[in-house]
Order: structure tokens, then sequence, then C-alpha cells
């Protein structure tokens, strides 16, 4: 995608997917099965496949799972499926080496490479010198809630600590004359988000070399609220020419993220237009007017049209105005409706101006989530809506758990074998907790803690 002064960002090369450069938006998703069940893990791609994801991305938490991604591989190959693989790996550089020789890509997490920072420029060289041999890229997957201790006494907890961590990276990329690289910088908090965005890229402009940028809102939570929170901050850096892939992450069957992120690819490759028919503005109220051939296309060209004024405060607030075609082909009215104000109340939430209900962190699952976290997450939801204000986490396993649950008041984390820690704000309260008796505890906590 071309930057504001023509500089164009690096072409990475993904199997037979080109990310950056003048090529279209590139969607992908992530698999929720454990790559050890290679039969559950090629049944899930090949519906992805067939859902429209160009990408694919498994977890590889130990040896033998890289050698399952393998036959993951071979197995769809045969079936003439040739969309790229991913290996997700943190907490071994051993790991990301072995898998560089099976997928397409890799994507590391500087914050949890490797503990020692000399150790892990050590081993980042092992695995360009592994990725050069066999043509596999690299994404520098950085996130929020695990940026590493170093990083943060140098800057905090920050947008900028974490463009500054990317930098490093990129300056050992350039160190090992490696360009096959795509670049991620993700936060559940939209702002922090969109503003560690924004840095990298400034940055990567001024030094006249920008890597391709992958994009998403992590541990979005579900539904509707999902949706909007991941439109707000994907669609306010594309809309500002930055963005080359996108991964919209819900606490959902992984099919469901394909469509929205579809949407993104084809508003900001200007192959879709918003419905949007009338618009002014009051001060710093937006009134607007939609004619919405769906409830779900109202969903997302309303926050991809206020998400980032709200965001950037350029408005206060946003009316919504119009209609929407339902599924019997009738026109719904907006004007003063429950749904406009709902919509109007999850937009100004996800672009963190107001908060109307809780605020909920939450993962999509992977394979290293070893409970039911979409059930879970629901029923957390359902308990706590009362708890106005108050940030919720819910989190598959301990990779970004404690991390992203950094802003939160109160969390949930698996641990797997059926047992669940608890945790007050960065502090466990209760760990090994079973999991049908986890929701009741954590209730009561937080009723005791009132």
């Amino acid at each position: 995608m071309k930057t504001n002064d023509n500089i164009r960002s690096l072409e990475v090369r993904v199997g037979n997917v080109v990310i950056g450069g003048d090529n279209p938006i590139v969607v992908q998703t992530m698999c929720n099965t454990h790559t050890a069940d290679i039969e559950a893990s090629v049944a899930q791609c090949r519906r992805l496949s067939d859902a429209g994801a160009q990408m694919i991305r498994l977890t590889v938490p130990s040896m033998s799972d890289v050698e399952a991604l393998g036959e993951i591989k071979r197995r769809l190959r045969e079936m003439g499926i040739d969309t790229p693989l991913v290996a997700d790996v943190h907490f071994s550089s051993d790991i990301a080496i072995a898998a560089a020789k099976v997928v397409e890509k890799v994507r590391i997490n500087p914050g949890n490479f490797h503990r020692d920072h000399q150790k892990a420029r050590e081993q980042f060289a092992s695995l360009v010198k592994v990725c050069k041999e066999y043509g596999t890229a690299i994404r520098i997957g950085l996130n929020h809630g695990s940026l590493g201790e170093r990083i943060t006494n140098m800057y905090g907890n920050t947008p900028l600590a974490m463009k500054e961590a990317v930098m490093e990276w990129l300056e050992m990329c350039a160190e090992n004359e490696f360009e096959n690289v795509v670049v991620s910088l993700k936060a559940s908090n939209t702002y922090i988000m969109t503003e560690a965005y924004r840095l990298l890229y400034k940055q990567m402009q001024e030094n006249g070399k920008v890597y391709p940028l992958h994009l998403g809102v992590t541990e979005a939570g579900n539904g509707d609220a999902g949706r909007i929170k991941s439109a707000v901050g994907i669609s306010a850096l594309l809309s500002e020419g930055i963005g080359d892939t996108v991964r919209v992450s819900l606490t959902e069957d992984p099919e469901n993220e394909i469509p929205v992120a579809e949407y993104l690819s084809d508003r900001y490759g200007r192959r879709l237009h918003s419905c949007m028919v009338g618009l002014s503005i009051e001060g710093k109220i937006a009134i607007a007017s939609y004619h919405a051939p769906s409830k779900e296309r109202l969903l997302m060209d309303f926050s991809c049209d206020f998400g980032k004024r709200l965001l950037d405060k350029e408005i206060d607030q946003v009316l919504l105005k119009g209609f929407y075609i339902d599924e019997n082909g009738s026109q719904v009215m907006l004007d003063g409706s429950e749904y406009a104000s709902y919509l109007e109340d999850e937009l100004m939430q996800a672009a963190r101006r107001r908060f109307y209900r809780p605020e909920y962190v939450a993962c999509p699952g992977c394979g290293r989530t070893m409970y039911n976290l979409e059930s879970t997450f629901n029923e957390v939801k359902r308990r706590t809506s009362h708890l106005k204000g108050m940030v919720i986490a819910v989190m598959g396993c301990i990779v970004n758990g404690p991390g992203e649950m950094a802003d939160a008041d109160w969390g949930y984390v698996g641990e797997g074998n059926g047992k669940v820690s608890i945790y007050k704000g960065k502090t466990p309260v209760l760990r090994h907790v079973p999991e049908t008796e986890a929701i009741d505890k954590l209730l009561q906590l937080i009723e005791q803690d009132k």
C-alpha cells in the first residue's frame, strides 16, 4: 500500500500470497483447534480456506506440534488447498526455527522470543538463516500485553514502548540482511493500538523503509461489540493508508472473522462504499443518516465512518438516523430507536470515549486454550452485565492473558487441566480453581471488594 509520501511498503511473499506494495489487503485468520489434533485442524483449515481466508495461522506450543503442522500442510496440499500456513510461536526460539522449515511464515513475539536479549539476537540470526534457505517469511508480532521487562523499564507500558521494541527487531532484520518481514503491534485498547501503529509507521517512513503491517485489535471479544471494536481500530488505520493485511480476532468460530475482515479489505481497497446518505455536524455532535441494505452492513459502515473521528476526538458524539433492511425485506427505522441508541453506545465504548457497560477483554482462543472459551465468556458477560465501567478479562491461556489484562480490574485465565486462575489487576488472587466453580468465585471476589 502506498504511503502518504509515496514510499511503498516492501512486498513480502508468503507462499502464493504477496503482502504489501500495491497488492490488495490480505485477509487472514487463525485456527482454534489443537494443532496436535491433525484431523480437526485439517478440517478447520479447509473450511477457513473455503470461506475466503488467504492465510491461516496455527499455534505451535511444542516440537511435537511442528511435526503435526507438517502433516497438516501435507494433507492440505494433497487436497489442492494451497492457502499459506503460519506458525504462531511463543516462548521458544528453537520451535520457531524448526517451524520455519515447515510453513510459509512464522510469527514470533519479541516480548517472549527469548528471556535473554543477547541470546534472542543470536537465535533470531539463526531463524533468519533458516528462513532465507526455505523462503519463509517472519511476522514480528508484538502484543501490548507481552512487552518485555527491559523495554517497559525504559519506556513504560505505552505505545512508544511498542514502537521502540519493534524498531529494535527491524534493526536486527537489517543487520541480518532480511526483509521478508511483516510487523504487528496489537492491543485490546483501540487507542493504544492505533497510536502504536501510527508511531511505527511514521518512524519507518522517516527511515525510508516501510515494512508491511498486519492490523488487528487483539482480545476484541465477540458479537456486535467485538465487530465494532475491531472495525474502529482497524479502519482508523486503513483510512490513513496504514496496513496491508488484516485479522479480526473474535471469541467465536474463526469462520465468523472472515466476512468482517473481507468487508474491511473491500472498503479500503475502494471496492465498497458506505451506505451513509446524509451527515451534519452541530458543534462536536455528528448526525448521520443511513439507508443500509442489512443490519450487519449498518453496524460495519457506522463503525468505520465514525470510529476514527471519535478516537481522534474530532467529534464527541454521533446520533444515528435512517433505516436498515431486515431479513424479511422490511425497513426498520432508526430515528430514536433502542437499536440506534445501542449502536451509538457500543461505538462510544469501542472508541473509549464513554463506558455504558463493563469493558470486556477476551481472546479469540487457539490451540493453547484448554476450555470452552466462547461459552465461558458469554456466561461471564451475562453474570457481570450490571458492573458498569468495570474491566473484566477472560483469557484462554497465560501467553497474552496476564499482560493484556494489565488494565483489567479482574481476570479469568485458563490454566489447563480444568483449572483457572483469577486475577485482581495484575495479581493472581486464586489459582487452580476448578472451572465449575471459577465464575462463582470471580463474582464472590468482586462483591467482597466493593
